[in-house]
């Protein structure tokens, strides 16, 4: 019996497509976000002693609750806002589960979802089994007066409509690198001043910012906040993306509506790992370090691949570089991250990827990006192949 699909235009991303290819030619990755180093070595030894000395069974249902109140702490030192950890914080399966509980809490057959494209490919298909509408409204492309994306927001006003349910953000911005400022928030604040719509806001890369920039939220504005579903990652934070532990914060309305999908989704979370995480918190400071230590390896990769024929665009967070491969020839991105794979033995990832429709011309801008959260040795041979194209 042929199953009938939820998701016909759906198949295996990107991502995983470019991490098996790199692994089929023994490629460098440089394509799925990821580091390729262990996380600190007193993290490793508090989730051990977590394992050893217990708990190890079913956490409940929010997460822990030392682990609740030290994610309350850390985002009323980080962004000024003050959450319940028993009403409003949710320790989930990582950011991916989420910001997938909540899309499908609150999101209602007939529901209009404005993402902002390029936009992280998780959120169009949860929508779609949602039964609401993605409305896509894409950020003004690079071009070589002003060589970065930027917001459009007299777009993404005129696509707020009665059916507009929620806007999607996520700053600072996977692909681009691109954050928020104070004036992005002067305008979402003017927005929803004149309508009824929810904000989610996927923050995963929030202690990721450069240049000596603060990480700006929506939820540092308390009108904002009202209405925003705060959604965030350790698995970035803490250099551990397989242990996929995030959390969702809202008030408690929202929060319980998100809280009836994830208990039967998933239900609760790896419960040594959230005492480990916890006692991490208490007594290490890494985090502040944290925008530092990647700037350094944005700047190592920046300075490498200035002898070769890609054009770095500036990077203001995530650990992502994009760069412009106009130099090589045009066409689709993802033929030619297919190409450098192949030929040059790096793997990335087109931008293209981040759009409704990944071959028209509206989503190829000759962009591939590149991850550097990686060791300096992988990053040094990244670029030494890179500069031989």
């Amino acid at each position: 019996m042929n199953p009938k699909t939820k998701l016909p235009l759906v198949g295996d991303t990107i991502f995983s497509e470019m991490s098996a290819l790199a692994q089929q030619l023994n490629a460098i990755n440089l394509g799925q976000g990821f580091p390729d180093y262990q996380p600190d070595s007193e993290l490793l030894n508090a989730v051990c002693q977590a394992i050893q000395q217990g708990p190890n069974q079913y956490a409940p249902m929010t997460g822990v609750p030392v682990l609740r109140q030290a994610i309350r702490d850390k985002i009323i030192a980080h962004q000024g806002y003050s959450y319940d950890a028993d009403t409003d914080i949710t320790v989930t399966s990582g950011a991916t589960e989420a910001l997938t509980s909540s899309i499908l809490a609150l999101i209602h057959p007939g529901d209009e979802v404005i993402l902002i494209d390029p936009s992280y490919d998780l959120y169009a298909p949860v929508v779609t089994l949602a039964n609401g509408a993605p409305v896509r409204v894409a950020m003004n492309p690079p071009t070589k007066d002003r060589p970065r994306f930027h917001l459009d927001w007299n777009a993404i006003a005129d696509a707020v409509t009665p059916k507009t349910r929620m806007l999607i953000l996520n700053f600072p911005h996977n692909p681009s690198g691109l954050t928020l400022r104070e004036e992005d928030l002067d305008a979402l604040e003017q927005i929803s001043a004149n309508h009824d719509f929810l904000i989610l806001s996927d923050e995963a890369y929030e202690h990721i910012v450069f240049d000596g920039q603060p990480h700006v939220s929506p939820t540092s504005r308390p009108a904002l906040a009202s209405r925003c579903v705060l959604v965030s990652s350790f698995a970035k934070t803490l250099h551990a993306t397989g242990w996929k532990i995030g959390y969702c914060c809202a008030p408690g309305p929202l929060s319980q509506e998100i809280r009836k999908v994830h208990q039967f989704s998933v239900f609760s979370v790896n419960t040594p790992i959230q005492a480990g995480i916890a006692s991490y918190l208490k007594t290490n400071h890494a985090i502040q370090g944290l925008s530092a230590f990647y700037q350094r390896k944005r700047d190592r990769l920046v300075q490498g691949l200035s002898a070769s024929k890609l054009r770095p665009l500036h990077s203001e967070g995530t650990f992502f570089l994009l760069v412009d491969t106009s130099a090589l020839g045009h066409g689709l991105e993802k033929d030619l991250a297919i190409r450098l794979t192949q030929e040059a033995g790096v793997a990335t990832i087109p931008v293209s990827a981040f759009y409704a429709d990944p071959a028209s011309r509206n989503a190829n801008h000759q962009l591939l990006r590149l991850c550097f959260a990686k060791q300096d040795t992988t990053l040094d041979a990244a670029i030494e192949k890179l500069v031989s194209l």
